[in-house]
């Protein structure tokens, strides 16, 4: 949808936020609209090599609001930085998917040179739980595994180099991480991967990659050409951690569960739950996500409210169980026993993470929906649409006096049938419409509707004379559609469980 940002960008309303890029505070006041529109604004402006960082409360926020910006901006611009499903102390590790797609952002941020074809990444999204924990120092270095048809590797070596990238050796490929050998062919299954790949080796040479089902086992359609494989732990076990391990498992024997964490380690065994080890084991000193950001990077907080309050439970709820599950280990243990220190990897204050970022180069900025009387608040000339609850006759009644006005109108709905159903719908109301099938790149025509598929939930208002946008949300009243009124004859899937749990 990048004709829709022309057209936002061409207004006055978000000029005065884009000039004040430099600005090391700032506070915005918009609606939930609001949020992808100056996000992608700001990365328009700066251009390549500073992103912005766009902070929210929660995972699905995040999700959402990557999914929308990869349609204003393109998807190689965007990426969504995940936090882990566990506490930084947990005796859990997070999913190799979750590190995988961490880890890929990192590689892009600290060496956009390894793929000269792809744009440099413009806009990072990240949770609050992501922004306030630490990382191990280095991750951006953790160069990932890549084969394509036609180069040579040494098969033997190229199992190796799995290993040491946290994939875990099985005899039947079935979840992300793994990896199966058979004779001449290896299968992966990368992290950040749909399908896992079927790598077949004529020597040394690799002369075929095809991706195959999980569930049949058997190839799917189309050749790959190359792939790419990042780790599955953020915690390597090299020969200075395994050692580090070794030591420590000498130094803490009145803990029988940490000594056999920290002797499997180090064996060269993986364990569950040995993330929460990375302060002790790793050299250097732990790295915020706004540390890798390059020097002069938009922090921007969706949000601040939601965030400020999320930040701080995270804070107290990681320090209760710190003291829970390792400070507490060593009571069973003889006297005089000092409990391992892993109070380096506690999430930090939002507040010092905000000092931080301003003294070391970056820039701090809130978009908030609340409407306060502060003077020094820069207010958005962008407003939310009607909610029409289901009354689409009414919503369309409107649709046809701004259009035969003149005005510029946009319709954003999920999918391709629900957007040629909203066409028709259009006709029989008499409103004139038509569908961008090839996505919406030019700026939208006044005198009509335009219909294009996107991930937008929240419509907006923006402009003078008015651009409309409205959304299926907007239309229906529930999100995604969950209203009986909807465009669509039958209701899509939901893209995540009820129940499940948003990090």
């Amino acid at each position: 949808m990048s004709g829709l940002l022309a057209a936002v960008l061409a207004e006055k309303s978000l000029g005065e936020a884009v000039g004040a890029i430099g600005t090391a505070r700032l506070e915005l006041e918009g609606p939930a609209a609001s949020r992808p529109l100056v996000v992608a604004a700001l990365a328009a402006a700066v251009g390549g090599g500073r992103p912005v960082l766009a902070i929210t409360a929660t995972g699905r926020e995040a999700d959402e609001l990557g999914a929308v910006l990869a349609d204003l901006l393109g998807p190689d611009v965007v990426e969504v930085f995940p936090s882990w499903e566990t506490l930084p102390h947990e005796r859990l590790s997070p999913r190799p998917d979750t590190v995988g797609r961490r880890l890929r952002a990192l590689r892009r941020l600290a060496h956009p040179e390894d793929d000269p074809a792809r744009p440099s990444v413009r806009v990072v999204v990240a949770t609050v739980r992501s922004l306030i924990q630490p990382m191990a120092p280095g991750l951006g270095e953790l160069a990932p595994l890549s084969l394509a048809v036609g180069a040579e590797h040494d098969f033997e070596r190229l199992v190796e180099r799995l290993v040491e990238l946290a994939y875990v050796r099985v005899d039947m490929v079935e979840k992300r991480g793994e990896f199966a050998v058979r004779g001449g062919i290896l299968d992966v299954f990368a992290p950040t991967a749909e399908h896992p790949v079927r790598v077949e080796f004529w020597g040394d040479e690799v002369s075929e990659i095809r991706s195959f089902s999980v569930a049949d086992q058997r190839s799917l359609p189309g050749e790959v050409r190359a792939f790419t494989a990042p780790p599955c732990r953020e915690l390597l076990l090299t020969e200075p951690v395994r050692a580090r391990a070794a030591a420590l498992a000498g130094e803490h024997r009145a803990d029988a569960h940490l000594v056999e964490m920290l002797d499997k380690l180090a064996n060269g065994i993986p364990c569950e739950g040995m993330e929460a080890l990375i302060p002790v084991l790793c050299d250097g000193e732990l790295r915020l996500l706004t540390d890798v950001m390059p020097n002069g990077t938009i922090v921007l907080l969706a949000d601040p409210e939601k965030v400020r309050t999320r930040a701080h439970d995270l804070v107290r709820t990681g320090q209760e169980f710190l003291e829970a599950a390792w400070l507490t280990a060593a009571e069973g243990g003889s006297p005089g026993t000092t409990p391992i220190d892993l109070g380096a990897s506690a999430y930090r204050a939002l507040g010092d993470i905000a000092t931080h970022a301003v003294e070391s180069g970056r820039s701090w900025w809130t978009l908030s929906q609340l409407t306060t009387e502060v003077d020094d608040v820069q207010r958005l000339e962008i407003s939310s649409v009607e909610s029409y609850r289901g009354d689409v006759d009414r919503a369309f009644a409107d649709l046809r006096g701004h259009t035969a006005a003149g005005g510029v109108a946009v319709l954003v709905v999920p999918g391709a049938g629900t957007a040629q159903r909203a066409v028709e719908r259009l006709a029989e109301a008499e409103v004139p419409a038509w569908l961008a099938q090839d996505g919406l790149c030019t700026v939208p025509r006044p005198g009509v509707v335009t219909v294009v598929r996107g991930s937008l939930e929240d419509g907006f208002v923006i402009g003078e004379p008015a651009l409309v946008v409205l959304t299926e949300t907007d239309l229906t009243g529930g999100r995604g559609g969950t209203s009986t009124s909807s465009l669509r004859d039958v209701s899509r899937l939901p893209s995540r469980r009820r129940n499940a749990v948003d990090p």
